[in-house]
């Protein structure tokens, strides 16, 4: 790998993890559509291979950071809202505990009990940081602070599958709860005060994941469709309608790595729509999964596009 020059890396943002969210999602996404349709799991592979080399990258360049620019990522870690992303790198690794537990059982294990140790320990870590910085304010609240609400309802997903019933619940009901306190705080703000920055309005699309993977979640749990996880579902459905709603606002925004959150929120739903299709044998949402996956191959490739794009320009990892 060509080695990245000591400023670039000194600006290289925590927010790249979303870039493996996204691919991670999108290696989900797929595997959930092959055993629906019964097509193999070769594409899935493919994903999941190219997910793990961006992941490795981006972990190695991070950690570097973190050893040779210290000061860059305790400036990140104070940010209002650049720290909400921290999560990202417990989130991505149990997403590739899930993404790998179909091939190995141990290397899932351990990814899964890495990811849960650090998810626990950056949500108690983030919440402590809200609480005692007083110079937060409003204009600083936004969707990505559902990011550690996220992750914690992503830990049931491996962890119910893997036997650990208790410790899945503990997580699930601390992220249902922390997502119903700030989808309180986060609407209050979009609605009676300033818009979101124009870079920050693909995070928007973050709205939909905490009930999406709630769902999912909740179904590893309980092995069941009922009441609660039909609410879960269509709560994901009418954020993705909220979201649309606002699509236009988006054309002619410059490119940010803040666009990566367009992938992962859409992959959940994908995913929660594939899952009650199959449980529920109801063909509109099997065609709804069809379409938002094929809504989620084209953004993750635009996004891969510019990103590339980006990267060869220099326009990205330069400082604010």
């Amino acid at each position: 790998m060509e080695q990245v020059p000591t400023d670039r890396l000194e600006n290289f943002p925590v927010t790249f993890f979303a870039v493996v969210m996204g691919m991670l999602g999108l290696t989900l996404a797929t595997h959930a559509a092959e055993t629906a349709f019964g097509t193999g799991g070769v594409i899935s592979m493919i994903v999941l291979a190219v997910s793990v080399a961006i992941m490795a990258a981006v972990a190695m360049l991070y950690t570097a950071k973190v050893f040779r620019h210290r000061p860059a990522v305790v400036e990140e870690w104070s940010h209002p809202v650049k720290v909400a992303f921290f999560p990202t790198i417990s989130i991505s690794t149990l997403l590739l505990a899930v993404a790998i537990l179909p091939y190995s059982i141990g290397a899932a294990h351990v990814l899964w009990i890495v990811g849960t140790i650090a998810q626990g320990i950056l949500t108690l870590s983030v919440i402590a940081n809200w609480i005692g910085h007083r110079t937060f304010q409003q204009m600083h609240l936004g969707p990505a602070w559902f990011i550690p609400a996220v992750g914690n309802v992503i830990v049931p997903v491996a962890g119910a599958m893997l036997g650990y019933q208790e410790i899945s619940w503990l997580f699930f009901s601390a992220g249902l709860m922390f997502w119903i306190i700030l989808l309180t705080l986060v609407m209050n703000r979009l609605i009676f005060h300033d818009p979101l920055p124009a870079r920050l309005l693909p995070t928007l699309v973050i709205l939909i994941a905490p009930p999406a993977v709630a769902f999912i979640a909740y179904f590893r749990m309980t092995g069941e469709i009922d009441a609660f996880s039909r609410i879960l579902l269509n709560s994901g459905y009418v954020f993705a309608a909220v979201v649309a709603t606002q699509a236009r606002k988006f054309s002619g925004l410059p490119f940010a790595l803040s666009w990566w959150a367009l992938s992962f929120p859409v992959a959940a739903l994908t995913i929660a729509s594939f899952l009650y299709a199959g449980q529920t044998s109801s063909p509109a949402h099997e065609f709804v999964a069809g379409f938002l996956l094929a809504a989620l191959v084209a953004i993750v490739a635009m996004l891969l596009v510019r990103t590339a794009r980006a990267i060869a320009s220099r326009r990205i990892c330069l400082p604010e």
